[in-house]
């Protein structure tokens, strides 16, 4: 049961209670005075009564008889004791009050017919419950309008809740005006949150950019020195070590980029195929190239070495140089951190592509969260896998594809990037028609 519906169904039973406890103390409060007034009633009417028995020895036009055959029994022995008293009956002759004493050897009683009495509180409980339902039927209506919006703005808190982890930083749950109660006080720490969060990421992204950027000046310097070096060890190992503090000094600055939303995509229709050669010779690595077309066996294997001409195969909406980047980063972690042979496979569809080696697979906290930026886990899968996976599932989000991250069942870790059937934004004025987009 939702909370709307919990909060409902308690207006409900609150005012039910409400309704019958006040239901009940009116009844009883109404019948003991009714039973009060006749049971004093019918004792003064029993002594005036005795009065007149006393000096007439008669009862005539007293309301009391001598001896009355439906006296209650307990009544009659009570006063055979020589005691007078009262008693409320609900017999066959419907409901009355008696009052009895003693006549000389003789029981003398009177009756007071209580049946109109008995329907008119009969009524007042009718009256109640009506009362009460009419009740119930104009606070539930209102019991459930104050759930539902109550549940709104709960369910807009979560909403905005899942936006902030999914990356959206920019929103926000309180509005200019809200009700000052508990919910405005969660939205609005959830709210200084998002932006406190937001702010650190800010500095941290421009932490990153301006290192980078002060990097770059002092190591083309490196560089260029590096290049001047007389031939030996030394320099080769001076050079190696240089290329690759410039390579992670591009990386940051293309984070960084990326971090700021700085990346556009540059779309256009073109095979899919070459890209994939291109992005596998970049890497100097090998890789085994398998394409979607079927034979014998239901797939066709080519290493990258451009034994088969795939020129013409599936084309795709997407950004060439950006699809580069991603399979040349997909491959080189997976030659990095796993095992060979590496497998480049292109699905049946022509817009799937899998990048999976035959190493430990990818480990359990990167499955969930995803890769993170500044752990390299050369030595220990476990402790994370460097840039390259940031950069790849960032210019996959940039043109517009999905990255996604898992093992094999008999061993690996499998990269899928899934481009889109489309381009994700209008052509610019004057772009040239794009071709037929097949798969």
């Amino acid at each position: 049961m939702t909370l709307r519906w919990r909060i409902v169904a308690l207006v409900a039973a609150a005012t039910c209670a409400a309704a019958a406890a006040v239901g009940v103390l009116v009844h009883n409060a109404s019948r003991d005075r009714e039973l009060s007034q006749a049971r004093d009633g019918a004792r003064t009417t029993l002594d005036r009564a005795a009065v007149i028995y006393a000096r007439t020895g008669g009862l005539q036009g007293s309301g009391a008889v001598l001896d009355a055959p439906g006296l209650p029994g307990d009544l009659r022995r009570l006063v055979e004791r020589g005691h007078q008293g009262t008693e409320f009956t609900t017999g066959p002759g419907g409901p009355a009050m008696w009052a009895a004493r003693p006549a000389d050897d003789q029981v003398l009683s009177v009756r007071l017919d209580m049946s109109t009495t008995m329907r008119d509180i009969g009524a007042l409980d009718t009256n109640i419950i009506l009362a009460g339902l009419m009740t119930t039927a104009v606070v539930l209506p209102l019991g459930i309008l104050t759930a539902e919006r109550m549940s709104r703005r709960l369910r807009l808190a979560a909403a905005t809740a899942r936006r902030i982890a999914a990356g959206d930083l920019d929103a926000r749950i309180s509005p200019a005006t809200r009700p000052h109660d508990e919910i405005a006080e969660i939205s609005g720490a959830v709210d200084s949150m998002a932006a406190a969060l937001q702010e650190r990421l800010l500095d941290e992204q421009r932490f990153t950019a301006d290192v980078a950027h002060e990097l770059r000046t002092p190591l083309m310097g490196l560089v260029t020195a590096a290049e001047l070096l007389p031939p030996g060890e030394a320099a080769g190992y001076v050079r190696d070590r240089v290329r690759v503090l410039s390579t992670l000094v591009e990386d940051l600055l293309e984070i960084s980029r990326l971090d700021a939303g700085a990346e556009e995509a540059d779309l256009s229709p073109c095979p899919l195929g070459p890209v994939l050669e291109e992005a596998i010779a970049g890497t100097g690595l090998t890789a085994r190239l398998r394409t979607g077309a079927a034979d014998d066996t239901g797939q066709r294997d080519r290493e990258d070495t451009g034994e088969q001409d795939v020129a013409d195969g599936p084309k795709v909406w997407t950004d060439p140089r950006r699809l580069t980047r991603i399979v040349a980063n997909l491959v080189v972690n997976a030659h990095r951190h796993g095992r060979e042979p590496v497998e480049v496979t292109v699905a049946a569809d022509g817009r799937t592509v899998t990048v999976r080696d035959h190493g430990t697979g990818f480990p359990d906290d990167l499955l969930e969260k995803g890769p993170q930026r500044f752990r390299t886990g050369v030595r220990e899968r476990g402790r994370g896998h460097g840039l390259g996976l940031t950069i790849a599932a960032g210019q996959a989000q940039v043109i517009g594809a999905t990255l996604e991250f898992g093992n094999a069942p008999d061993g690996g870790a499998v990269a899928t990037l899934r481009l889109p059937e489309r381009p994700e934004r209008p052509e610019q004025p004057g772009s040239p028609e794009p071709g037929p987009i097949h798969g």
